[in-house]
């Protein structure tokens, strides 16, 4: 029996037992389950700097978790041996981690500056039902929980999310409908993503500058005047591109370049900072 993955905005109509662009959901019977619950491919105590979030908890640690499965296509991706799992290539070897064992794991962490869990790696969404299971325990024991995502998930997702995540770190891949096409992606999921997280926890952006796909400096104008609509004050971080995954082929951005678009969105927002410079 067919069935419509409802998570982001592929819209997946899958046959028993097939899944989906991400490789994490899969029709079992009917019902589109999250196949990747659980398995855990990544396990780090992290600044949460490196999420990055400059602006939450500045100077703590954050327990990080992954797992496998990305709906997005992006050819730079850095963490593509886990993140492009079903588009192509094998499962990596996955952990089982539950719910209670991962809350338990990071209150036992707090004794070394951990003050929660962060979702993070792969795009968490993928598995929305695991980082909603788990952030609940997380905020029954005083901690938070963050969420590193490229924003591509429904609005019922994000409502069955937001009540229990603190903070979110989302790629803002670029500010054109053409550059999002070519990344597999939307870019008006992504702005009604980012406009509804930002009106009910802190929210920073990031944008990783590509050269010759979203280096413009017009584009960025753009790009940091809306972001100023929904809010002066949400961080952008301005990042550098290195030679990655399908682009290994590519130069890695000026630094000069990063800086200049960094300065054209200073004109906009309140807090912007560079990344990988």
């Amino acid at each position: 029996m067919k069935t419509v993955c409802q998570v982001c905005m592929h819209h997946c109509v899958l046959e028993d037992g097939q899944k989906g662009i991400c490789g994490a959901r899969m029709n079992q019977g009917g019902t589109i389950r999250c196949d990747n619950y659980g398995k855990v491919t990544a396990l780090a105590l992290d600044p949460i700097e490196k999420k990055p979030l400059k602006m939450f908890h500045p100077g703590s640690l954050v327990l990080s978790v992954g797992s496998y499965g990305c709906n997005l296509r992006c050819p730079f991706c850095q963490n593509h041996e886990i993140s492009m799992t079903g588009q192509g290539q094998e499962n990596r070897d996955s952990v089982w981690v539950s719910p209670d064992m991962l809350a338990d794991k990071a209150l036992k962490c707090r004794e070394l500056g951990n003050i929660g869990v962060a979702f993070t790696y792969n795009e968490p969404l993928v598995g929305w039902e695991y980082v909603r299971d788990t952030a609940k325990l997380v905020k029954k024991s005083g901690m938070v929980s963050v969420l590193v995502t490229n924003g591509t998930a429904s609005r019922e997702v994000l409502n069955g999310l937001l009540p229990y995540i603190d903070a979110m770190n989302i790629d803002l891949k670029g500010f054109t409908q053409e550059y999002y096409r070519k990344l597999g992606g939307d870019l008006e999921t992504v702005k009604a993503f980012i406009t509804q997280a930002a009106s009910a926890c802190h929210v920073e952006l990031t944008t990783l500058i590509v050269p010759g796909e979203n280096d413009k400096a017009e584009d960025m104008e753009k790009e940091a005047r809306w972001i100023a609509s929904v809010g002066k004050e949400i961080p952008l971080h301005v990042t550098r591109f290195f030679p990655r995954y399908h682009m290994v082929d590519r130069e890695a951005t000026d630094i000069s370049q990063v800086h200049h678009l960094a300065k054209t969105a200073r004109k906009y927002l309140d807090y912007v900072f560079v990344g990988n410079c």
